[in-house]
C-alpha cells in the first residue's frame, strides 16, 4: 500500500508496506515493524518515521492481543481471578497470582500463616530467576547470538523441576490462594530446590563469560539505547529497565510486603542506562534472586504449621478499597481493586510493569539507526501480555 500525505510544513511522506514502490525518492518513509503473527512472543507494533536508515520519530501501537482482563476480573469470585492474574505475564506467573491475593488479604484484614509467608517469597524469587533466564537467552538471540539461549535454558528447566514438582504447572502455577498457598510441599521438596539453586549458581558463570564480555555483544549494546534516570522516572518506568538508569528503586527493600523487611534485599544498579547496562542489571539480580531463594527456604524448615488458612465456603472481601503492589521480575505490578461486599470484585484496575517500560520507546527510538532498534526493543524486556492485559 502506497499513500500521500502533506503536513503543515508541506514535506512529503511515504508510508510504506507490501508492494510499495521506491520510485520516490527524498521523501520520510513511515514503516511498520509488525504487528507480527499471534503465535510469536507476543504482538506488538511499531510506526516509525525514517529518514534513510535513522528513526526520525517512534510510536509503539499497542492492543492486539487485548483479552480484556480487567473486566473478565468483575465477573469472577476471589478464587477465580488467580486464573487471570497470572496470565497476563505469562514469565511471572507466580508473582502476579501473589499481588492478586495479596490485595484481598488486605482488604479482608486477613493475616497469613509464616510458613507460607516464607514459601511464597522462595517461590517468587525462584520465579523471578526463571523469567530473567529467559531473557538473557531470547536477548542474545534477537541480536544474533544462538548459544547463550541453550545455556539459558538448562538453567531454566533445572530451576523448573523444582517449580513443577511443588505446584504442578510450568508457567501457570496456580499455587497462590486467598490466605496461603494450595497446599503444603512435597516432603523433602526444600532439599532439592536448594541443590537446584547451588547447581545454577556453579553453572551461571557458563553463561556469564559467554555473553557479559563478548566483543560483538559489547558493540551492539554499549551507548545504545541509552534511557536516562529523569525520563525513566517521568515514563514511570521500574524494574531491571530502571535500575540500569541509575533510579534505586526496589519495593522489596523500600516498601517491603510478606517478610522481606526481614532479609537484606540487594539492589542491583548502572548508571549508563544503554542496553548493556539493562542486560547486565538483570544478569547480576539472578545471583541476588538465588541468593534471596536459598535464605527463604532456610527460614521455612525452621518454621512449622499450617501454609493456609480455612476460608468459608463463598468468599466475600468487606466494602472498601485497597491497592497492594510488588516487585515483579518485569518491575512495580499494581492491584487496585474495589470491592462492594460481593463474591467478585467491583473493579480490578492492573498496573503493569510491561506497560510503563514500553512507553520510554517513543524517547529512546528517535535518532537510533534501523539495525539498533532491535537492540534496544529487546532490552526492554517485556511481555506484550502485560501491555495488552
Amino acid at each position: 500500500m502506497t499513500g500521500m500525505t502533506t503536513d503543515a510544513a508541506d514535506l512529503r511522506e511515504l508510508t510504506v508496506g507490501t508492494g510499495a514502490g521506491g520510485e520516490q525518492l527524498g521523501t520520510d518513509m513511515v514503516l511498520n515493524i509488525g504487528p507480527q503473527h499471534p503465535s510469536t512472543h507476543g504482538v506488538l507494533r511499531l510506526k516509525l518515521v525514517l529518514d534513510g536508515e535513522r528513526v526520525v520519530a517512534a510510536e509503539p501501537i499497542v492492543g492486539y492481543m487485548h483479552r480484556g482482563a480487567e473486566k473478565l476480573f468483575e465477573v469472577r469470585d476471589y478464587r477465580q481471578i488467580i486464573v487471570l492474574a497470572n496470565r497476563h505475564d505469562w514469565l511471572s506467573a507466580f508473582s502476579n497470582e501473589l499481588g492478586v491475593v495479596l490485595a484481598v488479604e488486605r482488604l479482608m484484614g486477613m493475616e497469613v500463616p509464616e510458613r507460607a509467608t516464607w514459601l511464597r517469597m522462595a517461590l517468587a524469587e525462584l520465579n523471578r530467576v526463571l523469567n530473567h533466564l529467559m531473557f538473557l537467552g531470547s536477548y542474545p538471540l534477537e541480536i544474533g547470538a544462538i548459544t547463550p539461549m541453550f545455556y539459558a535454558f538448562r538453567e531454566r528447566e533445572t530451576i523448573q523441576a523444582v517449580m513443577e514438582e511443588v505446584s504442578g504447572g510450568r508457567i501457570h502455577y496456580m499455587f497462590n490462594r486467598v490466605g496461603g498457598l494450595k497446599e503444603e510441599v512435597p516432603s523433602g521438596w526444600t532439599g532439592r530446590a536448594r541443590a537446584a539453586i547451588a547447581e545454577v549458581r556453579r553453572r551461571m558463570p557458563d553463561l556469564d563469560n559467554l555473553i557479559r564480555r563478548n566483543d560483538i555483544f559489547l558493540a551492539r549494546t554499549v551507548g545504545v539505547g541509552v534511557l536516562s534516570a529523569a525520563d525513566a522516572a517521568a515514563f514511570g518506568a521500574s524494574g531491571p529497565v530502571a535500575r540500569a538508569s541509575g533510579l534505586d528503586l526496589d519495593l522489596r527493600r523500600d516498601e517491603p510486603y510478606l517478610a522481606y523487611d526481614q532479609v537484606d534485599v540487594p539492589v542491583v544498579t548502572k548508571t549508563a542506562g544503554d542496553c548493556h547496562a539493562r542486560f547486565e542489571v538483570l544478569l547480576d539480580q539472578v545471583y541476588v534472586s538465588l541468593d534471596l531463594a536459598e535464605q527463604c527456604l532456610d527460614r521455612v524448615d525452621r518454621i512449622s504449621g499450617p501454609v493456609n488458612t480455612r476460608l468459608p465456603k463463598v468468599l466475600k472481601a468487606p466494602e472498601g478499597h485497597t491497592y497492594a503492589w510488588t516487585e515483579n521480575p518485569l518491575g512495580i505490578n499494581g492491584y487496585y481493586l474495589v470491592s462492594r461486599g460481593e463474591k467478585t470484585p467491583w473493579r480490578m484496575k492492573l498496573r503493569t510493569a510491561s506497560y510503563a517500560n514500553v512507553q520510554a520507546l517513543s524517547s529512546l527510538l528517535p535518532g537510533c539507526l534501523v539495525p539498533d532498534l532491535i537492540a534496544i526493543l529487546g532490552s526492554m524486556f517485556f511481555v506484550v501480555g502485560d501491555i495488552d492485559k
